[in-house]
């Protein structure tokens, strides 16, 4: 096969990955849909060419040992793509996943303004969640180009692997790769402090030692972003104490509520339009009330209330209220967000301007006129 003619119909398709499997012709994920292209299956063999293409020599001798490999490429006048090299079947099979060119906004990816906010925090540690292909990635590019454009700042970056690329700006960026610049992110973290950060971005929190870690350097009064697969806020925390052993516990809470800036959670939902998709987005943020919180195992559970109710006062928001803005605002259909929301027989009532009157804190600046 033509690997550099099937990645330029993949970016002019919009596609955001490619899956390349023996036996089956080559797959485009488009806008969340598996699209297979009408071409001729793909051979074992011509995949283990296509692979030996994208690897230099040691980067071979890894993939035979570990029976599977992550990395990044550049294609001159196409951009950069996110490589997964492994084996199904006794064959090789591959996932690309195009990485744009340039970053974009945070205004640009419809992201709530309170995320200017939090990407300049001084201090702490801000988690952006989500599942696989939520959008943690591109969320995470947003706000280091927003620090690198408006503050003068040390940013020093660890990935696997690197997947934006950015230029200095008002900011310095280094940017680390796990594998060709640093051994692993426990070695990269291990020495960062000394390396006069103000930034720390780590692209994605694996194991104990780097989420302990973290919240060393978070407590040391560095800006530390990272990214976890959970699926909001409450979930994030209990995954983050869940790393530690039980007795630890109280401990972990004490300072994650001493260091945590907030977390930010994405799901990606399809526009009415049909092109593209929109990012539903729950926002946490540490206020003296969560991180009252935070400290109580109990109280924990409520605190997607107060994210519900901080909306007029801090900027918080839920999914539900960030569905809802996106229906009033055209961006969703509403099968979408019906579809999307935690409670629908409540967005329903609330669409109908039916709310429960001890309840609608937090739910003023959102218009609940039905649009259906």
């Amino acid at each position: 096969m033509d690997l550099k003619q099937t990645l330029e119909r993949m970016v002019k398709e919009n596609s955001s990955d490619l899956h390349l499997k023996a036996g089956m012709p080559p797959v485009f994920r488009v806008d969340g849909s598996l699209k297979p292209l009408n071409e001729a299956p793909l051979s074992p063999e011509e995949l283990r060419q296509v692979a030996l293409q994208l690897m230099p020599k040691d980067q071979q001798q890894i993939f035979a040992e570990d029976k599977e490999l992550d990395f990044a490429i550049g294609v001159a006048g196409l951009g950069r793509f996110r490589v997964n090299v492994y084996m199904q079947r006794g064959s090789v099979a591959l996932a690309l996943r195009a990485i744009p060119v340039s970053v974009k906004k945070i205004d640009e990816l419809a992201l709530p303004p309170i995320i200017k906010e939090l990407a300049t925090s001084h201090r702490g540690m801000l988690l952006v969640t989500g599942t696989t292909g939520s959008g943690k990635s591109t969320t995470m590019a947003a706000m280091i180009e927003h620090v690198n454009e408006s503050e003068s700042r040390n940013i020093i970056t660890v990935e696997d692997p690197i997947e934006f690329l950015f230029r200095d700006k008002k900011s310095i960026i280094s940017q680390r790769e796990v594998g060709t610049d640093t051994l692993s992110f426990a070695a990269a973290l291990k020495h960062v402090l000394r390396q006069d950060p103000d930034v720390i971005l780590i692209g994605e929190i694996r194991d104990k030692t780097t989420l302990a870690t973290s919240l060393q350097a978070a407590d040391t009064g560095h800006m530390v972003m990272s990214t976890l697969h959970t699926l909001n806020a409450s979930e994030t925390i209990n995954r983050v104490i869940s790393f530690f052993p039980p007795h630890q516990h109280e401990h972990v809470r004490v300072l994650l509520a001493a260091t945590l800036i907030g977390v930010v959670s994405l799901r990606l939902l399809p526009r009415a339009d049909g092109k593209g998709r929109v990012p539903a987005v729950e926002v946490m943020i540490n206020t003296a009330t969560v991180r009252e919180h935070l400290l109580d195992p109990v109280k924990t559970l409520l605190i997607p209330q107060l994210i519900s109710e901080g909306n007029t006062q801090y900027g918080m928001q839920s999914f539900d209220q960030s569905i809802m803005k996106h229906y009033r605002d055209g961006m969703i259909s509403y099968e979408t967000a019906l579809q999307s929301v935690t409670n629908p027989d409540e967005f329903k009532l609330r669409l109908r301007g039916i709310e429960n009157a001890s309840d609608s804190r937090g739910w003023d600046s959102f218009d609940t006129t039905s649009r259906k």
